[in-house]
């Protein structure tokens, strides 16, 4: 069986790629709709230079203004030149009279390259500060909306599209809409001497198009093939970077070789990549013959130009310099024409990945938590969630359905069950992640809808099962939790990996706490799962929040390492007053906690202390005695095996 599609049409096989979305955009429009959008978007754009830097924003503008300028007043001094030449009288005569106008032609060049230089050095100033200020926005408004819209794989698309494509261009489009005024304003300079130079040129003005349009419209034509061509064999252009990655990625590399599957990759990957070439051969043939038959029609169009200004001379209705400056004004024309089309072809394409950035950013601050309401207290003597009730996005059943609970100051509180039975749900609930459709959440009596979101979380320390291994040093792993990256608590950073069993796992580190915790870096070390545990531990350890969660924490650990973490947050609390949260499968971990929340498909369903729940003989006595089941027949296996002397 092959391994993927093998028709010659795979688009369907895989859903359009998040980036892919306007690719090929201006080769779906019209000429007609790209001049239309064109105001709009050197609008837009313009309003980003200008929040970014209005200075250099006004320099662009000024000097592009006057460099168009000197083209026109050096295409017109050229005239000039070619009229001196062709007067009468002898031919050294009229050369010494050409020299003031070669002169000036040569001085308004001369100020065209140097405005042009200021052009490029105020483009320069402005455009990375308009990325940067985008990609900041962008960063900001991204990283603080609600989890519940962070959990939605279309808003994942959104923002990748928009990071991938609408800031790479955002950067671009700024020195082509320079180039798109350029070139309109060197239409309106040639235009302008061709006016003076004789009325009788002016019917040659709407000539000019005929000898661009057409090969604009084989450049249109060609873009559009591309981009069907581009739509049918994404699919399989992906196909092959999952190839790519397959072969050169670290985490595949190990088993990649045990099982000798590096042939069957490359031959997969080099039936992918025949078969695109074949297709980008047939495209290039296809743009080939496309840009001569427009470039041929382009000449026609030209002759027709040509043939008309050749009748205007024969005809008398003409003078002979007048006609020879024709011919460079027209030239002009043409290169500006033909600068103008291919820019708007840019322009309108990068344009909507630039306009998608800033509705996502749009949409982004609609989407952000509660801010400027009351802030969360310091310390919290309890905490209650009253018939709370929270179902998530496209789920019919609740995750969570009519919960109450109290958690007092000072007391540990474990929480546990089977999977998916709202065990998680309910700590994010507690730690300001998510809001609750029904019902409350009170911070000793207030209503977490009245906190301020950002507050409230910073008063909650929460440990994950799979923690997020920051590529930092160790002692910036613990102290992301607090604040800058760069300044540290030492005493309190002790504390925390004391507590936490990572004290050992960074002290064998090459440099300890400066160590970086990835292999991305020279020199960078790699952890195992239990030791980010720890770490990750630590860091919920540091915060030395008034709250503290801890899903599932000791999953990943040794035995070793599980006590001493049993240790730290069950036994010696480095903070009295604290909350203490446990979610566990291991009932073993939870015997010791003062209160155990018993949870079955978003309910709760017992609750009391170890002692209590084994009294009632229901879901937790059952849980228990499977597993300390489980711990004896090992034992009693291993026990058989052993031999007496």
């Amino acid at each position: 069986m092959p391994a993927g599609p093998t028709s010659d049409d795979i688009a369907g096989d895989m859903k359009e790629a998040y980036w892919a979305i306007y690719d090929g955009a201006a080769a779906k429009a019209t000429v007609g709709q790209i001049l239309v959008r064109l105001p709009r978007t050197v609008r837009q754009i313009a309003q980003l230079a200008w929040q970014a830097d209005r200075g250099a924003t006004m320099a662009v503008v000024v000097l592009q203004l006057v460099s168009d300028a000197m083209s026109a007043f050096g295409l017109a001094a050229s005239v000039a030149v070619l009229q001196q030449l062709f007067a009468q009288g002898p031919t050294p005569d009229k050369i010494r009279s050409a020299v003031p106008q070669i002169l000036l032609v040569v001085g308004f060049l001369s100020a065209q390259a140097l405005l042009e230089a200021g052009v490029a050095v105020a483009q320069a100033r402005v455009t990375p500060k308009i990325r940067t200020a985008l990609e900041s926005e962008f960063l900001r408004l991204t990283a603080h909306v609600r989890l519940e819209v962070v959990d939605d794989s279309d808003w994942h698309d959104d923002a990748y599209r928009a990071n991938d494509r609408g800031l790479f261009y955002a950067r671009q489009i700024v020195g082509q809409v320079v180039s798109l005024a350029s070139a309109f304003l060197g239409l309106i300079g040639t235009a302008s001497v061709l006016t003076v130079l004789h009325p009788l040129l002016l019917p040659l003005l709407p000539l000019l198009p005929l000898s661009v349009l057409p090969v604009g419209a084989a450049a249109v034509r060609t873009a559009r093939a591309r981009f069907h061509s581009f739509r049918r064999w994404n699919a399989m252009q992906r196909r092959v970077r999952v190839f790519s990655w397959l072969l050169l990625d670290q985490y595949s590399a190990a088993e990649l070789r045990a099982d000798t599957a590096q042939q069957a990759l490359l031959d997969e990957h080099h039936r992918l990549t025949s078969r695109i070439a074949e297709e980008d051969t047939r495209l290039g043939v296809s743009a080939a013959l496309l840009t001569l038959a427009g470039r041929g029609l382009g000449g026609v169009g030209a002759g027709i130009t040509y043939v008309a200004l050749g009748a205007m001379l024969i005809a008398g209705w003409l003078p002979l310099a007048a006609g020879a400056g024709a011919v460079i004004a027209i030239q002009a024309s043409r290169t500006s024409l033909t600068r103008f089309i291919d820019v708007a072809h840019l322009v309108y394409e990068h344009a909507m990945w630039v306009t998608d950035l800033l509705a996502f950013q749009e949409r982004c601050r609609t989407l952000q938590p509660r801010r400027g309401k009351q802030t969360a207290p310091e310390t919290v003597k309890t905490i209650t969630l009253r018939n709370v009730r929270y179902t998530y996005p496209g789920k019919d059943s609740p995750a969570l359905d009519d919960i109450s609970l109290t958690l007092h100051a000072g007391e540990t509180v474990a929480s546990v069950g089977l999977n998916g039975s709202g065990k998680s749900t309910c700590s994010r609930l507690i730690a300001g992640l998510y809001d609750p459709q029904e019902g409350s959440v009170l911070w000793d009596g207030v209503d977490a809808a009245d906190l301020d979101t950002e507050s409230l979380q910073r008063r909650v320390a929460t440990v994950l099962q799979d923690p997020v291994r920051f590529p930092f040093s160790a002692l910036a792993n613990l102290t992301v939790s607090r604040g800058p990256l760069t300044e540290a608590d030492p005493q309190r950073a002790l504390d925390a990996a004391r507590a936490s069993g990572a004290e050992r796992v960074i002290a064998d580190l090459p440099g300890t706490w400066q160590a970086l915790l990835s292999k991305r870096f020279r020199d960078g070390q790699e952890l195992s799962a239990g030791q980010w545990a720890k770490i990750a531990v630590a860091r919920g350890l540091y915060k030395d929040a008034p709250v503290l969660l801890l899903d599932e924490p000791r999953a990943s650990m040794d035995p070793r390492a599980e006590h001493d973490v049993y240790q730290a947050v069950l036994r010696g609390k480095l903070r009295d007053d604290q909350i203490t949260v446990l979610i566990s499968h291991r009932l073993a971990s939870v015997v010791e906690c003062d209160r155990i929340y018993v949870f079955d498909n978003g309910r709760i369903t017992d609750a009391g202390s170890h002692q209590e729940l084994m009294a009632l003989r229901g879901d937790y006595a059952q849980m228990f005695t499977l597993q300390a089941a489980g711990y004896q027949t090992t034992s009693a296996a291993s026990d058989s095996r052993t031999v007496h002397p």
